[in-house]
């Protein structure tokens, strides 16, 4: 059995989507799966089971990627097409069943969106795919022992990132329940991602410095071994989720009503004011450390 699925372009919404995959997989435990997505997102499938390829989607002008995509996709007789974006590619293409997502942006999570694709009525939590050498590097640079405390402090947009004096204020107050604790600091690649992080990573020079350093394969091995995490609403804080780290996802101006982090125990902390459209900035020290000892 061959099946095509066309997921996302951002790391988060590839996450989300692993749900369906890891569905497909125990249902069809022999299938070959090619996956269609983004380019940042590529790491979100690279140690995925029964992977036979992945087609990654560079954006281009007047949406000639999605001809790309067509003429990649065409010449196989696909048992099932799972098009997550909503696209008319699925429909010229030859496949004996399609999955379609349709609705485009909609009230409720985004998790029950992608469940309704397939028609499920519960929609499966994200997962990670991570091979022993992920492990082994996550073991060597976060070893047992002392309790770790993840922080995310970067975002895709500035708009959503939680000032870095309160992260910081944050491990130092969750410090003395845990005795022997240590913070660990997550991001992406990239100067911007470095910029964010560096001022919660000057505060906390003791901190485990892991921003850029790491595969998102690696990423999701390494967040498995933390006690917490705590971040602001991006790629990271889906992944923490979906690696059945404890997680609070912090949320501003962005609706935690779709995207609050699914996972085994998973949580949003949203700023006071309209959901959705609060200003990042007005959500307290106090109220994050509250849920936090709450969830440890």
């Amino acid at each position: 059995m061959r099946i095509l699925f066309i997921t996302a372009t951002r790391i988060g919404d590839a996450v989300l989507s692993t749900g369906l995959l890891d569905h497909l997989l125990r249902l069809h435990p022999d299938a070959r799966f090619t996956i269609a997505c983004g380019p940042v997102a590529v790491g979100v499938f690279d140690r995925m089971p029964n992977r036979e390829r992945t087609l990654v989607m560079e954006k281009r002008r007047y949406d000639r990627h999605w001809l790309t995509l067509w003429s990649q996709t065409v010449t196989t007789l696909w048992d099932l097409a799972v098009d997550l974006r909503g696209s008319a590619i699925t429909l010229l293409i030859p496949a004996r069943h399609r999955a379609i997502m349709r609705g485009g942006r909609r009230p409720g999570h985004r998790l029950t969106h992608l469940a309704g694709t397939l028609n499920l009525s519960t929609p499966p939590l994200p997962v990670t795919w991570s091979a022993p050498e992920d492990h082994a590097r996550a073991a060597a640079l976060l070893p047992p022992g002392a309790p770790i405390i993840a922080l995310g402090p970067t975002a895709n947009w500035s708009g959503k990132v939680w000032p870095a004096d309160r992260f910081v204020a944050l491990f130092r107050a969750l410090e003395p329940s845990l005795p022997g604790a240590r913070v660990a600091i997550f991001a992406g690649p990239g100067e911007a991602e470095r910029a964010m992080a560096a001022p919660v990573l000057a505060a906390l020079p003791s901190a485990i410095d892991l921003a850029g350093k790491l595969t998102l394969a690696e990423a999701a091995a390494c967040l498995a071994r933390c006690r917490l995490f705590v971040g602001n609403d991006s790629g990271l804080m889906h992944l923490a989720a979906a690696a059945g780290t404890p997680t609070i996802g912090l949320f501003g101006p962005t609706p935690a009503s779709e995207y609050a982090p699914a996972g085994r125990i998973a949580t949003a902390v949203l700023a006071p004011g309209t959901p959705g459209r609060a200003p990042i900035e007005d959500l307290p020290v106090d109220l994050v450390v509250a849920r936090a000892r709450e969830m440890l």
